[in-house]
């Protein structure tokens, strides 16, 4: 936790002080409740099920369609927690499947349910058939596992949105805007309570976890240096889910409140500190071709570079990134006054019953045809949001490296 926390240009972690504070009430609830997390076994998702894990509950089951990154959790769980009383079992499964239904059926009784799964890259947007997918995840899993949840009497029901919900520039933060939409909806039959949060240092495929394959691969580290974004921990994006899922009032969207401890930092300056780490100088390259060329071409025969590390850092220009991060807009209502390091988004049941239905409607046509384009899914975007900032450059991140 220290290293990432110096890394990402910190000292302290973010919610400790509330955690500290709610701590005896977290763990009289999770010890008396039962979990299902879903997702379980993404970054986010593997922080959240071990914080409810640590804390004793008297059933915890973890779904997720990886069956590789599942087995990572469970033998992290067992190393680090070992065991506990309850029932903790694992589940390989995809949650728009029918597999999944039946197990829904064979039990489906918990207090608590936690939707983690989500296609959160902004390059998921660069073709129709992922952006259709992105949809199905986003909105219409999590719709789907919120009605199995109000037919099985669920006492709160918790997903993760995203910062970039907030004035959404792409289709990825888009998508978890019009899933907030449909979640409002179901409210009026069950509690649920969201998070929106900053980028989770390291967490995997984003770009400080691809540092490290480039480093085990001898590749060059590639990182825009003019985007600032806020981080967290993995831990941290765990403790801020659960504290949500437990102690949200119903509609609540918990987000970290901005502070000394919570700065804005580049990928760039994040990847010097974390070179220096490993002991190793920047070498700044001009292009790509010098980047890629580095090693063959100065490190087996020079030791003056083996020391250094060949870095290209380089402006944006792809479509979807946002200048700045936000975690709320003027128009919304704010607790701020609860908790020490975390913000309250207070939500009335607003929503427009015309608008959801015509949005599931027209998705659920296209799907039924094979046929669709990005320009016909942006469109419906647009009309569910009609001041999304959407804004289309043809360049992708896939396009570099």
């Amino acid at each position: 936790m220290k290293k990432i926390l110096n890394l990402i240009g910190r000292t302290k972690e973010l919610f400790i002080d509330d955690i500290n504070t709610h701590n005896k009430e977290l763990k009289n609830i999770v010890s008396s409740s039962t979990f299902l997390v879903l997702g379980g076994a993404g970054s986010i998702g593997q922080a959240v099920t071990k914080e409810i894990f640590k804390r004793h509950p008297k059933k915890l089951h973890v779904v997720d369609i990886s069956e590789n990154n599942m087995v990572e959790l469970v033998r992290d769980i067992r190393s680090s927690f070992g065991y506990i009383d309850g029932d903790f079992q694992t589940f390989a499964l995809d949650i728009g499947s029918s597999e999944y239904d039946a197990f829904i059926k064979s039990d489906g009784k918990y207090d608590y349910v936690l939707n983690l799964s989500a296609l959160k890259h902004v390059r998921s947007e660069k073709d129709p058939f992922t952006l259709m997918r992105m949809i199905e995840t986003n909105v219409f899993n999590t719709d789907k596992t919120l009605l199995q949840s109000i037919e099985n009497g669920v006492k709160k029901y918790f997903c993760v949105s995203t910062d970039k919900a907030a004035n959404p520039v792409n289709m990825m933060g888009a998508s978890k805007r019009i899933m907030e939409m449909f979640v409002m909806r179901k409210s009026q039959q069950i509690d649920v309570s969201m998070a929106r949060f900053a980028n989770v240092a390291f967490s995997d495929g984003s770009l400080l976890h691809g540092f490290d394959q480039r480093i085990k691969k001898l590749q060059p580290i590639v990182a825009p240096n003019d985007i600032k974004r806020y981080f967290v921990t993995t831990q941290e994006s765990g403790e801020l889910c659960l504290m949500s899922c437990i102690f949200a009032q119903n509609r609540d969207i918990f987000f970290p409140k901005l502070s000394e401890n919570l700065h804005l930092i580049t990928f760039a300056e994040i990847a010097v500190k974390y070179l220096k780490d490993l002991g190793y100088e920047p070498y700044l390259c001009k292009d790509e071709d010098e980047a890629r060329n580095f090693f063959t071409e100065n490190f087996k025969s020079n030791t003056e570079h083996s020391k250094q590390w060949p870095c290209l850092f380089t402006a944006s220009d792809t479509t979807g990134e946002k200048d700045f991060e936000e975690f709320f807009t003027d128009a919304e209502t704010l607790d701020m006054n609860r908790f020490e390091n975390l913000g309250v988004i207070k939500n009335e049941a607003n929503y427009d019953e015309e608008k959801l239905n015509h949005f599931e409607n027209t998705i659920k046509k296209y799907k039924q045809n094979l046929t669709w384009t990005k320009e016909d899914i942006v469109k419906e975007f647009f009309k569910m949001i009609p001041d999304f900032g959407h804004k289309e450059s043809g360049k992708y991140l896939d396009a570099k490296m």
